[in-house]
């Protein structure tokens, strides 16, 4: 009660009265009926004062009248119990208030505010605000991260259920980096600095936090829009019982029954209660109004790299010059690579490494952002880059590679190589999918979003395998991030919109949208500041869940609100009619006013809304194709070393190859298209989810049907096998690449699907 004063004296009153009117002492009892509720008359009145300094009358006013006519017609009694009625609704909305934001009060709560810097060989106890950076830290057992940095030791284990949702421990290594904020789960580890605390992950988390706690929602509003006509309503109609039956308690009744705690509590219960559930998901939603208006949403718009896909390029497959060689043209292209920051340059120094290829230190180098680079790598002019990269420098590509459609189509990019003036390679880059997006698609669907949109920076080329692999509704390539704004307005024009991004392009879109949702754990702190919903965890189908936990939080506070106040009115309507007097009608107002907030409190659980797809069942063989998936990359394997073996005199293992083909990966195929295919379309919902999947069968079985024909006229052509070569090389690099992509979509678009 010392958190609650006003609730203990009017508590304290009124078992006094009780006491005294037991006693048969009802003069003094109604004086302390009385003392215990003009306190709160006093309290309701200062706050209508500032209701109608800023402009606006407050439900509030009808408690005031209650109170004040109760004692004025001598119900002290009632007088009290409408001031227990008041005071405890102010308690209760605290009490609920709270249990809705648990979660975003033990976020601030878990917030640092000392930090161990070791100096030498002491350790100094220092502030978090003193940390600069590359300080040395050492983060005990059980502290939380105080700033973002890299691991300095060889392990370490970390807690960062609160921040994401997730309740498994994590495993970091050696030169990882971390986010403040994850609790240290292992022993102690050392952390050099990357940034300032202020700076750093988890302070801007508290930021967002605090923000959404202060906001206010449309619903909250609610009761201030509606408190004229509410307040109006309630004088007609206490008046009209007092003139009717010329009974003032009658007008009494009507009013005391009429205190709209459900329309005040509820709504703002609901919501707060939403924006909790939500931080317990790794979601942070900056206010009420961010929610409501997510609610609603009918139009989404996402960028792709980072947000769709993983933003992390990986090597699928490399074509080459016979005379060059794959191996040696990696270790020219990551040589090359090494001057650049760009994630296709990453991708192909990690592919070097990974095949132990040492590349040398290149010299000149130049690059042109978002075209390629060019310099010298051991005496030789080498250009990495993109088919127009290379076309600007006079060399085409396409007359020494005719890469097969299929592969140029599913492919994310293709990085050409040139070297001394000669198209020498070709690499395929595979982005792919998030494992989640897919299914992300789906649940948006199934919640009501009508539209789905890519808006990205990128070529057409590598946006349009992403678009038709999830089956969106349209795509917008090549936009700057003015473009994107347009798109946005163009959309919201038509529907409400929540663009999703991770950029500091994405940052003016986000900003634009009706809500912008910021991809916060690996994005930009600009993304996240511009948005109005900040995902802490890498996965791009918490969208879903944030509008599913939405959804639901405003379809509970009007369920609360309509209850509480549909109850309200028959129990006004029974005041009115002489059938409920004031104290009971007190009381019954009291349990309305449970009643409606512990609905609005219901949205503190999943709803149906938010269950996840179902697995697929075990007759759709996912298993047993999955199982297969080895053996296919082992395939694949074999057709890139056919490929780099094919020579002027005819090689004797193809045909076993061809053989291959036809035993191992087309049944595969018809079985996937039988069973596993139909199953999961109808689990991931939205129009021919499986299409892209089916199309590249159709191009691989194409590719192994040209191999067979190949395989049979070369010896009877003009030229012989060396004629057929290069067609035949072309053939086996096309089914090695277009095999693997179709392998990691697959895989991608089922992950979730898997049980």
């Amino acid at each position: 009660m010392r958190r609650h004063p006003l609730l203990a004296w009017v508590l304290a009153g009124l078992l006094i009265g009780i006491g005294l009117s037991l006693a048969g002492a009802r003069a003094a009892a109604a004086l302390a009926f009385a003392a215990a509720a003009l306190p709160v008359a006093a309290h309701v009145g200062l706050g209508l004062l500032r209701s109608l300094r800023g402009g606006r009358i407050g439900v509030d006013a009808v408690a005031l009248a209650a109170i004040l006519g109760a004692v004025a017609v001598g119900e002290q009694a009632a007088a009290a119990v409408i001031g227990l009625m008041v005071a405890g609704g102010e308690a209760l909305e605290a009490w609920a208030e709270g249990r809705a934001t648990r979660a975003l009060t033990d976020l601030l709560a878990r917030a640092p505010r000392r930090a161990a810097r070791i100096e030498g060989e002491a350790i100094a106890d220092i502030p978090v605000g003193a940390i600069r950076p590359g300080d040395l830290l050492l983060v005990r057992p059980g502290e939380t991260i105080p700033a973002d940095g890299v691991l300095e030791d060889a392990a370490a284990t970390l807690d960062e259920s609160a921040l994401t949702g997730e309740p498994m421990p994590v495993e970091a290594r050696h030169g990882a980096a971390l986010r403040s904020g994850g609790i240290n789960a292992g022993p102690a580890f050392r952390l050099r600095a990357a940034r300032e605390a202020e700076a750093s992950t988890f302070a801007a988390i508290l930021r967002l936090t605090r923000a959404a706690a202060a906001d206010r929602a449309p619903l909250v509003r609610l009761a201030d829009r509606w408190a004229l006509g509410f307040v109006a309503a309630t004088a007609v109609l206490a008046g009209g019982a007092w003139w009717l039956s010329g009974d003032p308690v009658r007008a009494l009744a009507v009013l005391v029954v009429a205190t709209p705690c459900p329309l005040i509590l509820a709504a703002p219960v609901a919501l707060v209660a939403g924006i909790g559930r939500a931080a317990r998901r790794g979601i942070v939603v900056k206010g009420g109004g961010a929610l409501e208006r997510l609610a609603r949403a009918r139009t989404v718009l996402f960028d792709k790299t980072g947000t769709l896909t993983p933003g992390r390029p990986l090597l699928a497959a490399i074509d080459a010059d016979p005379a060059l060689g794959r191996d040696a043209a990696l270790r020219l292209a990551a040589a090359l690579a090494q001057g650049s920051t760009h994630p296709v340059s990453a991708a192909l120094v990690a592919a070097a490494a990974l095949r132990g290829l040492a590349p040398p230190l290149p010299s000149q180098v130049e690059e042109a952002p978002g075209g390629g680079i060019a310099g010298m790598v051991e005496g030789r002019a080498v250009r990495l880059g993109s088919e127009a990269y290379l076309r600007d420098a006079g060399i085409d590509p396409a007359a020494a590679f005719a890469l097969d459609a299929g592969v140029a189509s599913a492919a994310a990019s293709v990085a050409w190589l040139a070297v001394d003036g000669r198209a020498a390679a070709a690499f395929v880059m595979a982005d792919g999918l998030r494992r989640e997006a897919p299914l992300a698609v789906a649940r948006l669907r199934a919640l009501g979003v009508r539209r789905l949109v890519l808006v990205t920076g990128d070529r057409p080329e590598a946006a349009a395998p992403i678009a038709r692999a999830l089956r969106l509704d349209a795509v917008l390539a090549g936009q700057s991030p003015a473009d994107k704004i347009a798109a946005v307005r163009a959309e919201r024009a038509a529907a409400p919109t929540v663009m999703v991004g991770d950029g500091v392009n994405d940052a003016p879109a986000l900003a634009a949208a009706d809500v912008g949702i910021a991809m916060g754990a690996a994005g930009t702190a600009a993304a996240a500041e511009a948005g109005d919903v900040v995902l802490l965890v890498d996965r791009v189908d918490r969208v879903a869940e944030a509008i599913a936990i939405a959804a639901r939080s405003r379809r509970v506070a009007l369920r609360a609100i309509l209850l509480g106040m549909g109850l309200s009115a028959v129990a006004m309507a029974a005041a009115a009619a002489g059938w409920l007097a004031p104290l009971p009608g007190a009381l019954a107002q009291e349990a309305i006013d449970v009643a409606a907030i512990l609905l609005a409190l219901t949205a503190l659980r999943p709803g149906a809304e938010e269950a996840a797809a179902a697995a697929l069942p075990p007759e759709a063989g996912f298993a047993e194709r999955h199982a297969e998936h080895a053996g296919l990359r082992d395939l694949a394997d074999a057709l890139r070393d056919a490929a780099a073996a094919i020579g002027p005199a005819p090689d004797p293992a193809l045909p076993a190859l061809e053989a291959r083909l036809r035993a191992e990966l087309l049944p595969h195929q018809r079985a996937e298209e039988r069973a596993l295919f139909p199953e999961a379309a109808r689990r991931l919902g939205g129009q021919d989810p499986m299409g892209p999947l089916v199309r590249m069968h159709a191009e691989i079985e194409a590719l192994a049907e040209r191999l067979s024909v190949l395989l049979r006229v070369a010896p009877g052509l003009p030229g012989g096998w060396g004629a057929a070569a290069p067609e035949l090389r072309r053939t086996l690099f096309g089914l090695e690449a277009l095999l693997r992509l179709h392998l990691s979509l697959e895989e991608e678009m089922l992950a979730g699907l898997a049980g």
